[in-house]
């Protein structure tokens, strides 16, 4: 069950002070990449860093790291019962999302980070992330339409939601992007506060930072991935001299290159779960904004030649997926429809009905063979490989989706128990 609002979580934590500072983002698409550049490159100079992002993508825990590594199981339950206990002998009634959030900034407490790179779960005012006050500098990534219900119907009623984040005296950074009547939105509120703000557009690198621009140069990159890394590194630029003063950020810039964040745009191989051996693209695109850039992406990089692309979807229940798959599925595709499992901690997140996929999908005209598996995921990819045999192959819809084909992967990967646990190749 979603609730917002920032009642619940200043009880929470009440009684536990930050000991951290805060990088604050807020966003519909690129929130969490631009977490995962910023985190890095502090981490890379030096600074002690947590992250929190959601949702988590295998394991409930693994939205929290600690310098780039998945907080340990055991710290993050013993927390997290700690959390739990207090939300029950205050009476509070927290939501899973506001327990997540305490557990996440007690555990940065416990860890003695020295900055926490926090992504806003949804909007930004009413968030539980909201809640902190210690922020070096907040960013604000691409606005797309999503959560409407919660948030608003336009993209201005969005934009003034996610602008919510934006506090008196720090510094913002703004995805130059971002369409006119979210920049007017953001704008607005930037004026309101008399803030400091940065807004970053991708092809006009910083010339402060040649690093930047050398890296675009030799990264093959889409736009968006060079908008969330102008954003991170304007965001460094700010944030850095608050807590290493005199650290040279574009010394750091080359660590981006080596930066991955799963599930978004990335290249898999699904040997041992399938046979077959060609990589496939993974993306949690799931909606209409971030299908946009996937279909930019899969329409340069896979269908040179006029090939093919047969597709494993999934959706979460209530989106408008017309706009979300219409737009990248093309005529001579092949298309297999699946759902996901629960998610855990997220009980109210429920899957769109496969049949409904297929029959959307079957809309499209000229579309190839569509074959709804239902529940059976598994199922669904081995149909996609033996159709596709050595031609593109795309799971996409749902970050769900994606956690629960490299959960398949993981369990694939696993020897034996007379082997160990260590899987193969890693």
């Amino acid at each position: 069950m979603i609730e917002l609002g920032l009642s619940r979580i200043s009880r929470l934590l009440q009684q536990t002070p930050l000991s951290w500072k805060a990088i604050h983002i807020a966003g519909t698409n690129g929130k969490g990449s631009i977490s995962a550049y910023l985190s890095h490159l502090l981490q890379s100079g030096g600074v002690r860093c947590g992250r929190f992002t959601s949702p988590h993508l295998i394991d409930r825990w693994d939205c929290i790291t600690i310098d780039e590594r998945v907080v340990q199981e055991s710290l993050f339950r013993q927390i997290e019962a700690k959390v739990k206990l207090r939300d029950e002998s205050l009476g509070i009634g927290a939501s899973e999302f506001e327990l997540l959030t305490a557990t996440a900034f007690e555990i940065f407490n416990h860890e003695q980070v020295e900055v926490g790179v926090v992504e806003v779960g949804m909007g930004g005012r009413l968030d539980a992330t909201n809640i902190l006050n210690n922020v070096l500098v907040s960013v604000i990534a691409k606005i797309g339409l999503d959560h409407q219900a919660f948030l608003g119907s336009t993209l201005e009623q969005i934009a003034q939601e996610k602008a919510g984040i934006l506090k008196p005296g720090v510094t913002c950074v703004v995805d130059g992007t971002n369409c006119p009547e979210a920049m007017e939105a953001i704008k607005s509120r930037i004026g309101e506060l008399g803030l400091n703000a940065a807004l970053v557009l991708p092809d006009t690198p910083d010339p402060q930072l040649p690093s930047l621009a050398k890296l675009f140069r030799r990264l093959d990159l889409q736009t968006h991935q060079k908008a969330n890394m102008s954003c991170a590194v304007a965001a460094l630029k700010a944030a850095l001299p608050q807590v290493r003063p005199g650290t040279d950020a574009d010394a750091l810039i080359p660590q981006l290159s080596s930066v991955q964040w799963p599930g978004r745009l990335q290249r898999i191989i699904l040997e041992p779960l399938t046979a077959r051996k060609e990589p496939i693209l993974l993306d949690g695109a799931h909606n209409a904004q971030s299908a946009e850039v996937l279909g930019d992406y899969v329409d340069h990089k896979l269908r040179p030649g006029e090939r093919n692309v047969t597709w494993v979807i999934a959706a979460s229940h209530g989106k408008d997926i017309r706009p979300l798959f219409h737009s990248i599925i093309k005529s001579g595709d092949d298309v297999a429809t699946t759902s996901f499992g629960p998610v855990d901690g997220m009980p109210w997140v429920k899957a769109a009905d496969p049949e409904e996929l297929s029959s959307c999908t079957r809309d499209i005209q000229g579309v190839g063979a569509v074959q709804s598996f239902g529940t059976d995921t598994l199922g669904a990819i081995e149909w996609a490989c033996s159709r596709a045999n050595d031609s593109p192959l795309v799971i996409a819809g749902s970050l769900y989706l994606v956690s629960d084909v490299l959960r398949l992967l993981r369990k694939a990967n696993q020897l034996p128990p007379e082997h160990g646990n260590e899987a193969p190749g890693s």
